[in-house]
């Protein structure tokens, strides 16, 4: 990949090599991991096998502190090495669901298969995995102090520039660009998945819904991502997707740390869709050849169809970042998935090289007392939203396009 001030060297796709298997129960150590004693630990006396041995020696590596969140899928706790409590992790006990064989979900499953797998300077690192004597799975993850990017966004006392904006949008795409490289889809982008470390780099988090490309004739499930970042394709029910459903979520992103507020903010499936066709334009075969042939589609009453949005639309809406900016943008946002620029195009787009140039990571705004915020990111489950509904559902239900005919 051409060099770019978003492509530095650390981001070279270089997948780690990984069996794909869970390895929960029957832990590889690593050099430098942890240690969990809100459970306690197995009797020393008691015979055990190499595995428990190996899980029992990773486990004492760490100590848990404080709870920083708890919800109905998992509990996190701020934790430290136990031979330098300096060092600092998250751990994140997942609880177990007797609804699932083995009482793992593949939300669980998902999030530390692809997580052992991908090593990126801005994805969220797995530094181990251990199982407790009650058989919950702990995930010690990097300590992530400065919350997510969406705390930046609604937060009225911070502010930020297009600078800014550059840098978190190229971390983002960096990630995207990653995982697309080595054949995964996440399938769950927004703000509050957007952590932020000390430094000021973002890492993507939350990898629960997260899945390999699939086989050309292998179905997949289009109840993904939530809804405001969510593209028309997969409200369309579309069983074949690419990298690009995930393209689309960092368009709204970006788009969201413009305005600082959602761009496209439905209340139900259905708006969610009006919306799209207001702000981007009405799907139809002119604009995307094949869409009346997914299986959610219907056609629109023609006194209901918006034509796709100018350059002059965007930049009416978006007028900071420029004719440039509105065009990269543009490029993420395209109704037909084949059409839509993929992160490597993105990475590539002239737009970066324009001043005012990237803030550096250690420059960008930031908001103490995150901690706590990471918490509450990293207790949810895959596309599982807060307690107060902002962020749209999880899942797509029943389209019932009665209302656009």
């Amino acid at each position: 990949m051409a060099a770019s001030p978003l492509n530095p060297a650390a981001a070279s796709p270089n997948r780690q090599k990984s069996n794909g298997k869970l390895k929960a129960l029957t832990v590889q150590p690593k050099q430098s991991e942890v240690r969990s004693d809100d459970e306690g630990d197995s009797n020393d006396d008691a015979p055990v096998n190499l595995a428990e041995k190996l899980n029992n020696e990773e486990k004492r590596k760490y100590v848990k502190g404080k709870k920083l969140g708890e919800g109905t899928y998992a509990i996190v706790y701020k934790g430290h090495l136990r031979t330098d409590p300096t060092q600092l992790f998250a751990i994140k006990k997942i609880k177990l669901n007797a609804e699932y064989k083995d009482g793992l979900s593949m939300d669980a499953i998902r999030e530390v298969k692809f997580l052992q797998e991908l090593s990126h300077p801005n994805i969220i690192p797995l530094h181990s995995v251990f199982s407790t004597r009650d058989q919950n799975l702990n995930l010690v993850l990097e300590f992530l102090p400065l919350g997510d990017l969406e705390v930046l966004i609604r937060d009225p006392d911070v502010n930020y520039s297009i600078a800014d904006i550059k840098a978190w949008v190229g971390m983002l795409t960096r990630a995207v660009w990653f995982c697309h490289a080595n054949g995964v889809l996440h399938r769950d982008i927004k703000p509050n998945n957007l952590l932020i470390a000390a430094d000021g780099e973002v890492k993507l988090a939350d990898f629960g819904l997260a899945r390999a490309f699939a086989d050309p004739q292998q179905n997949m499930t289009y109840n993904v991502i939530t809804r405001w970042y969510r593209p028309p394709e997969l409200f369309f029910k579309a069983r074949h997707y690419s990298g690009a459903v995930d393209m689309w979520s960092v368009g709204t992103v970006f788009a969201e740390l413009i305005l600082r507020m959602p761009f496209m903010a439905g209340n139900t499936d259905i708006h969610q869709l009006e919306l799209i066709c207001q702000a981007i334009g009405t799907p139809l075969e002119d604009n995307w050849p094949g869409v009346s042939e997914l299986e959610g589609y219907l056609p629109f009453d023609k006194d209901k169809i918006t034509p796709v949005r100018t350059r002059a639309d965007y930049m009416s809406t978006f007028p900071t970042i420029g004719s440039v900016g509105v065009e990269l943008l543009m490029s993420m946002l395209v109704l037909d998935p084949q059409k839509r620029a993929t992160a490597k195009e993105v990475l590539e787009h002239r737009w970066w090289a324009e001043q005012p140039r990237p803030t550096e990571k250690e420059r960008l705004p930031r908001k103490a007392g995150g901690e706590q915020r990471m918490g509450e990111d990293l207790k949810r489950r895959g596309g599982e939203v807060e307690e107060d509904g902002r962020r749209g559902d999880k899942v797509a239900k029943k389209l019932d396009f009665s209302s656009l005919r």
